[in-house]
């Protein structure tokens, strides 16, 4: 394993993956988390209606401070690991691993969505 931390080897990663205009591109960085993340409510159990339901609720509420709401982030993803028997570090080391070996195909998927934008065209 490596002594660089997680989130420098994903940097590492990400800009070998995609143009500097990605790597940046805080819109695209966040919509490609939140695919993520419904990603892996929708693995969970959660439904499309509680899915939407929560989205209405939290944009219903003031925006939220950015180091805050990334710690709430990591322990939330922390416990729903612990309730689902999931090893956090092996999963996240393990996507990484795959990602390396999946440049190209990432590339390609890449380049047929709109610029910025996770979703397909």
């Amino acid at each position: 394993m490596s002594l660089r931390s997680y989130q420098q080897r994903v940097a590492d990663w990400v800009c070998a993956c995609f143009p500097p205009s990605s790597v940046s591109n805080r819109t695209e960085r966040s919509h490609r988390f939140l695919e993520e993340s419904l990603e892996l409510a929708q693995a969970s159990g959660c439904s499309e209606e509680d899915a939407i339901a929560l989205v209405r609720y939290v944009y219903s509420r003031p925006v939220g401070e950015i180091t805050q709401e990334t710690g709430g982030v990591m322990v939330t993803l922390a416990a729903l690991c612990n309730a689902q028997d999931v090893d956090l570090e092996i999963s996240a080391d393990r996507e990484l691993s795959r990602n390396w070996d999946r440049i190209e195909m990432i590339r390609a998927k890449q380049a047929a969505k709109p610029s910025g934008s996770a979703l397909p065209l």
